[in-house]
């Protein structure tokens, strides 16, 4: 089942990017991209392979920074507030940030010990088995494949609801349509608690945002 919403507090968290260009080597992937991201909203980030989509997600999550602009976390300058900026972000990118020698459900519990809060066992095979990985969770996570294990790293999504800002590149490839919709739900009871969602996919996913954004990286806008 999807995780139950959390109603956030009045106060109101946004994101912002402001005039961001990105530049590798001699060749500029993108610029002047700006949006403001709200509680209950979602953007989808479009492209082609290499128009910055990857670039642009690390940007926002602050693991890289931008030739020029910033990135603003209720109008302040992320590289200012690092830890605070951090401990309300979730980001999930290529690499699934999962330990080898962990079985995938000790995974699940070791991340949430470490975001603060302490999840069961039954918890984390529940969760795992929601994304189709009921059979692998007992195994290290170094005999897993990489799809079973970016499913691991999904998994965490379901108790990661006190971190307002979740940052996902391409969460739904390699999954079945069991798992896609259970991602799906997680998802919406993110939004719908006023969570706000950042993510790439190739597949048309529908998700119940309070606004749906899109920015698409070969023309530099969202709308």
């Amino acid at each position: 089942m999807p995780p139950v919403p959390i109603v956030r507090e009045s106060r109101r968290m946004s994101l912002q990017a402001y005039q961001l260009t990105c530049i590798r080597g001699d060749l500029q992937l993108f610029d002047d991209v700006s949006f403001e991201l709200q509680p209950g909203d979602t953007m989808r980030v479009a492209g082609t392979n290499g128009s910055g989509k990857t670039s642009l997600l690390r940007m926002l999550a602050g693991l890289s920074a931008p030739a020029h602009g910033e990135v603003r976390w209720n109008g302040r300058d992320i590289c200012k507030l690092r830890e605070e900026f951090c401990s309300n972000l979730i980001y999930l990118g290529h690499a699934n940030g999962v330990k080898d020698d962990l079985l995938a459900w000790e995974n699940l519990v070791i991340a949430s010990a470490l975001s603060g809060k302490a999840l069961q066992r039954d918890d984390a095979l529940d969760a795992l088995e929601q994304l189709g990985l009921g059979r692998a969770a007992e195994l290290p996570t170094r005999a897993l494949s990489q799809g079973q294990r970016k499913r691991v790293a999904l998994a965490r999504l379901s108790f990661g609801n006190a971190m307002p800002l979740w940052i996902l590149d391409e969460p739904f490839t390699a999954l079945d349509v069991s798992a896609m919709e259970a991602l799906r739900g997680t998802l919406n009871a993110h939004l719908e608690g006023g969570g706000m969602v950042i993510y790439t996919t190739h597949q048309e996913i529908a998700l119940s945002a309070r606004r749906t954004l899109t920015l698409d990286m070969n023309q530099g806008g969202a709308c």
